[in-house]
C-alpha cells in the first residue's frame, strides 16, 4: 500500500453514501470476524504495531455510514507513507506509555497521517517525510494537501509543542512514550462540519469502536506499555472500558484535552497538563532521559 497512488482495490470506497443512503466503505467480503492478531517473537513493536493497523483497515472498509456522515477519510489509507514513516521511526522496545487520542482531526493526522500531527510540529520537529495522498471522495472544504498544508491545528502544535520544550529531541520522548488514536477515520457532514464518533448514529458507532478497540488491545500488547493515557475523558474511557474488557493488564490515565474548544484548555493547558503528567509519575521520567 503507497501513500500517494493507492488503488481502489486496496483503499474500497471511503466516502459515505448521500440523501440518507447507507454507503460502504468498501465492497470487500469473505473477511469471516476480527481475531486478535498473535505477538510475533522475531517481529518488531513498529511491524506488530503496523499490521494490527493494516488488519484494522480491512475491517473498518466493510462499515457503512449513514447521515449527518457525508464523507469519511482515513488517513491510514491515503497517508499511509507518512504514517509509516512516523511508526517506523518512533515506535520501539521498551517504550512504557501510550497517548491515545480518539480520531484525527482536519488539519492535523488527516494531513500528515500522524496523531496529534499538526504539520510543523510533524515536518519540521519529528522529521516526518512521505507522501500523502487523497482520500477517493473529498469535501471541497477539506481538501487533503499534506505536508504542505498551511493551517494549524492548534490541538497539535499544543500536544506537541508542550512535549518539544520539555524533551527537547524527539528520541527523548519516544524513548518512553507513544502516540496513538483510537480510530482512525475522520468524519464530516454535507458542510465539512467536523463529526466525532460520539455524533454518530449509535449502532454505527458501536459497530466502528468495537473494532477500534480489538485494535488498541493489539497495539497495547505488541507495545508492552505498562500505562495508557488518554488525551481527553472520551479517549480515556473508551480505553478503560476495551483494556478491562479484553482482561489486558496495563494501567488507565487521562489528561485534558487540548483541543481549543475546551475552555480550561485555552487558559493554560501545558500548566495542567505537566501538574497531571507529574502526578503519574510521567514527568520524572522524561525530565531524566
Amino acid at each position: 500500500m503507497s501513500g500517494d497512488k493507492t488503488s481502489t482495490d486496496e483503499t474500497g470506497q471511503l466516502a459515505g453514501g448521500g440523501d440518507g443512503e447507507k454507503k460502504p466503505l468498501s465492497e470487500t467480503e469473505g473477511q469471516q470476524g476480527f481475531k486478535p492478531a498473535v505477538p510475533e517473537v522475531n517481529t518488531t513493536p513498529s511491524c506488530r504495531f503496523l499490521q494490527a493497523e493494516l488488519e484494522l483497515n480491512i475491517h473498518l472498509r466493510r462499515l457503512t455510514f449513514s447521515e449527518p456522515v457525508r464523507y469519511i477519510y482515513n488517513p491510514l489509507e491515503y497517508a499511509w507513507d507518512t504514517h509509516r514513516c512516523y511508526v517506523e521511526k518512533y515506535c520501539r522496545a521498551g517504550q512504557k506509555i501510550l497517548f491515545l487520542g480518539m480520531n484525527p482531526g482536519p488539519f492535523g493526522m488527516a494531513q500528515t497521517g500522524v496523531p496529534f500531527g499538526e504539520v510543523k510540529s510533524v515536518v519540521d520537529w519529528l522529521k516526518i517525510t512521505g507522501e500523502v495522498g487523497h482520500p477517493p471522495d473529498e469535501h471541497p472544504k477539506r481538501r487533503i494537501t499534506g505536508l504542505a498544508c498551511t493551517q494549524s491545528e492548534v490541538s497539535g502544535a499544543r500536544f506537541w509543542g508542550f512535549f518539544r520544550k520539555l524533551c527537547g529531541e524527539p528520541a527523548h520522548f519516544f524513548q518512553h512514550c507513544f502516540v496513538h488514536n483510537l480510530c482512525p477515520l475522520i468524519f464530516m457532514s454535507a458542510s465539512g462540519k467536523n463529526l466525532t464518533p460520539p455524533e454518530l448514529l449509535a449502532a454505527e458507532r458501536d459497530a466502528l469502536l468495537a473494532l477500534c478497540d480489538i485494535a488498541l488491545c493489539q497495539v497495547v500488547e505488541a507495545l508492552g506499555v505498562s500505562m495508557v493515557i488518554g488525551v481527553g475523558k472520551v479517549a480515556e474511557q473508551r480505553a478503560r472500558r476495551a483494556l478491562t474488557a479484553a482482561g489486558v493488564n496495563v494501567r488507565v490515565e487521562g489528561i485534558m484535552h487540548p483541543s481549543p474548544r475546551n475552555p480550561l484548555a485555552n487558559k493554560g493547558w501545558e500548566d495542567v497538563a505537566k501538574a497531571k503528567l507529574t502526578e503519574l509519575g510521567v514527568m520524572s521520567l522524561l525530565s531524566n532521559v
